[in-house]
């Protein structure tokens, strides 16, 4: 099983199921995750869109501690969640009417991403591969070796 190579520098993005995989310590994936999460020269990033995303399943279920803990993610010194602007959502519209399985969800990370031209984006949603520009990496390839 290996880990996520980060870049020498630069932002990291972080789809939400990587932040969901390393908040709950996801036997598979945490491991791999980890090294997102340590302080260096990187930052570890996500669109303001991914705390939605992480928060819904555990506040549907009441659960507040895996709640607190997703959240507890993006108070680190060495992780960011940028804002959804306008000139996002324009970017994310394009993506979308170019890619059209594209979800709006996964346009406005794919977009936040490249506008902020973040050094890599670590996923584990093949779809994200269609976009041109974005420097992915599938986590399952990671933790595969493949």
């Amino acid at each position: 099983m290996g880990t996520v190579s980060l870049p020498a520098t630069g932002l990291v993005y972080v789809d939400a199921q990587i932040a969901i995989y390393s908040a709950d310590s996801h036997p598979r994936y945490a491991a791999a995750c980890a090294p997102l999460w340590r302080p260096g020269r990187t930052v570890a990033v996500s669109s303001e869109l991914t705390l939605l995303e992480t928060l819904v399943a555990p506040l549907r279920s009441g659960n507040a501690q895996v709640a607190s803990r997703r959240e507890d993610l993006w108070r680190q010194s060495n992780t960011r969640l940028l804002p959804i602007t306008r000139e996002i959502l324009r970017e994310a519209a394009r993506l979308r009417a170019l890619h059209h399985a594209l979800k709006t969800p996964d346009a406005i990370h794919a977009a936040t991403a490249l506008m902020h031209g973040c050094a890599l984006f670590v996923t584990n949603d093949l779809g994200f591969r269609r976009i041109p520009g974005l420097p992915i990496v599938i986590l399952d390839t990671v933790v595969d070796g493949s």
